[in-house]
């Protein structure tokens, strides 16, 4: 792939998850685990939307792939969100990623919890990830 399609590529993931930044909202960073591992950071608007910004893990410097996904919150209760979005996904099964999950939060406050999510990848070729993994919300000014 071309370094300057890469970079244009990564660019574009970038601004799909920070962009919404400057809405009021909750920050959170995540780690999924799976054959191909990353981790998120993200801001949740409204408690519903929550754009991310996503890079994997356990790879090589040159080899790490970016994704800029925004989710939506289809189902949300006090101790569990089941959620679906779309994105993009760049350098390593390039294309696009329309991620399904479910966040459960067994603690009293939605700050720490659980999640597994399945996601395919449409794209150079398709492929089905599944991960599951830890997220945590960090509390807001005030709280």
């Amino acid at each position: 792939m071309k370094p300057l399609k890469v970079m244009n590529e990564t660019i574009y993931c970038c601004d799909i998850a920070v962009i919404p930044l400057v809405a009021f909202g909750q920050a959170g960073i995540s780690f999924h685990q799976s054959n191909l591992p990353f981790v998120g950071l993200n801001y949740e608007i409204k408690g519903k939307i929550r754009p991310e910004l996503r890079i994997g893990t356990d790879t090589y410097f040159e080899d790490i792939s970016v994704e800029g996904i925004v989710t939506y919150d289809l189902i949300n209760k006090e101790d569990y969100e089941f959620y679906a979005g779309l994105g993009i996904r760049a350098n390593g099964f390039t294309g696009l990623v329309i991620p399904i999950g479910l966040n459960v939060f067994p603690l009293t406050t939605k700050q720490f919890g659980f999640h597994i999510e399945l996601t395919p990848i449409i794209g150079e070729g398709g492929i089905l990830r599944g991960s599951w993994g830890i997220r945590y919300k960090f509390l807001k000014r005030g709280e």
